[in-house]
């Protein structure tokens, strides 16, 4: 399939990247240039506008930062360019007013939400969660089940945000959980080393959380879900259960924490929340 993937964030350099390998045909744009280089080098054609990227393209894929991204790309240009023929994937993490906005707006949209980071999307380990009505996602076979076998369907495009706001939400909490674990620990005098021989094994640690275990352990900034994301998706999944009248009263401190640590943080991994535990941690002589 002839493929345009807009947005070269590591998500979407992964998803470029993925499709590539797949044996499809891909077009790749970013809103600043310099990013797909690696891309080019494997086969891709970096364009230089979002009018040339979807030209000629049978799918435009878009992942992006947040509904404001969203909206300025597909409301704008794409909206402008894009053949009424032409399927219109969003990936992105946003709002499920919004996705469902653009399944109004777009004759072929279709939401698809990614459960799983760039390493599990190159390793075609994601989970895809592809909301929207069956026929158009039957035209998108090829390219579904070249990212992965695992496919959620959903039967309109704002139940796939839910459930990829949902997981976020389970996630986010986790993380805040087990950095708490942790100061727990550290506060009765339990050393990092014995934290890791309880803790990084036991099943009652999520299998998600393995991934960050020792980011958060250490306090490692490295990653690719940043606080500001983490922060932004925690707010979404409040403002899904506010509209239905649902108080999360655990869900508006994740938000909050999230909130403050991405005020000193805003580009690490969401992680680093444990700094805001390790601050607190008694120190002994």
């Amino acid at each position: 399939m002839d493929i345009a993937v807009l947005g070269m964030g590591r998500m979407g350099q992964a998803l470029a990247g993925r499709l590539l390998e797949g044996g499809h045909r891909v077009r790749v744009w970013n809103r600043t240039t310099g990013k797909a280089g690696r891309l080019v080098s494997a086969g891709a054609e970096e364009a230089q506008s979002i009018a040339e990227a979807v030209q000629g393209a049978g799918v435009v894929v878009t992942m992006l930062a947040d509904d404001a991204a969203v909206r300025a790309v597909a409301l704008g240009d794409l909206r402008a360019s894009l053949d009424a023929a032409t399927s219109y994937v969003d990936c992105s993490t946003v709002s499920p007013a919004l996705s469902g906005y653009l399944a109004e707006v777009f004759p072929q949209f279709v939401a698809m939400p990614v459960v799983g980071g760039p390493a599990a999307v190159s390793a075609r380990r994601a989970v895809l969660l592809v909301g929207g009505d069956v026929d158009r996602v039957d035209r998108l076979r090829p390219m579904i089940y070249s990212l992965s076998d695992t496919v959620r369907r959903y039967d309109t495009a704002p139940l796939a945000l839910v459930a990829k706001l949902t997981t976020n939400l389970l996630l986010l909490s986790g993380v805040v959980a087990l950095a708490e674990a942790f100061a727990v620990g550290r506060s009765g005098g339990l050393e990092d080393d014995q934290l890791r021989d309880l803790l990084g094994t036991s099943p009652v640690v999520a299998p998600g959380l393995h991934n960050r275990f020792d980011s958060v352990l250490t306090g490692t900034t490295d990653g690719w879900w940043t606080t500001a994301l983490g922060a932004k998706d925690a707010g979404l999944a409040l403002e899904i259960a506010r509209a239905a009248g649902v108080e999360l009263p655990e869900a508006e401190v994740v938000w909050h924490l999230y909130e403050a640590v991405a005020f000193r943080h805003a580009d690490a991994d969401i992680s680093v929340v444990t700094d805001l535990y390790r601050r607190q941690a008694p120190t002994t002589s």
